[in-house]
Formats: C-alpha cells, structure tokens, sequence
C-alpha cells in the first residue's frame, strides 16, 4: 500500500531555514507526480510545489516561489522541500502528496515559523 513518511519539521525564526523530507513506498516513485501541500490553522489546505515524474518539471505556489525547492531522489523514493527565508506566514503543517489512483497524504509535518 502507498506510504508516506514526512520529518524535518521543526521551531525556526523568520528568515531561517528548515528542509523537508518524505519517503514513499508501495508505488513506482518515480513515474509518478509529487507535491507538497500545506495547511495553516483556520485555513484550507494548499499545494506549495509539485515536482513531475520523468519531465521533472517543477511548479511552485507564488507565495513560496524563489525561496522554496523541491527536489527528489528517486534511487531512495524520497522527496524534498528545502524552506529558505522563512516566514511566519509560513507555519503551516506540511504534507507530502501523491496522486496514485486517489490521492494519499503522509501524516504531516509541523512547521512553526517564529518572528
């Protein structure tokens, strides 16, 4: 069955760094679309970035782009999110997606961004 395992959350300040992991299993990693969504409390749920099977294409929500990266080892079926110049905007808790099917979620991350 499709697992997804997040770490890397943690206590930051604002303008500090914190890199995301999430490793996958029970599908074929990497033919498959990846994402990375979030969800501040009171707020609806939101995909950050996307990082494409084989195309290795990237997409990243405007709020985040040129300070986040997502990247994908697919030797070790993991995929990253590298957080820089963080924002208290940006505590949220992460999770790592995959659309196999129906869509899957890990069980989150919790990112907290102080000022």
């Amino acid at each position: 069955q499709v697992q997804l395992v997040e770490s890397g959350g943690g206590l930051v300040q604002a303008g500090g760094s914190l890199r995301l992991s999430c490793v996958a299993s029970g599908f074929n990693f990497r033919y498959y679309a990846m994402s990375w969504y979030r969800q501040a409390p009171g707020k609806e749920r939101e995909l950050v970035a996307t990082s494409t099977g084989l195309g290795r294409v990237t997409n990243y929500a405007e709020s985040v782009k040129g300070r986040f990266t997502i990247s994908r080892d697919d030797a070790k079926r993991t995929l990253n999110l590298q957080m820089n110049s963080l924002k208290v905007d940006d505590t949220a808790v992460y999770y790592c997606s995959v659309l196999v099917g129906r869509r899957y979620w890990g069980q989150g991350t919790q990112v907290t961004v102080s000022s």
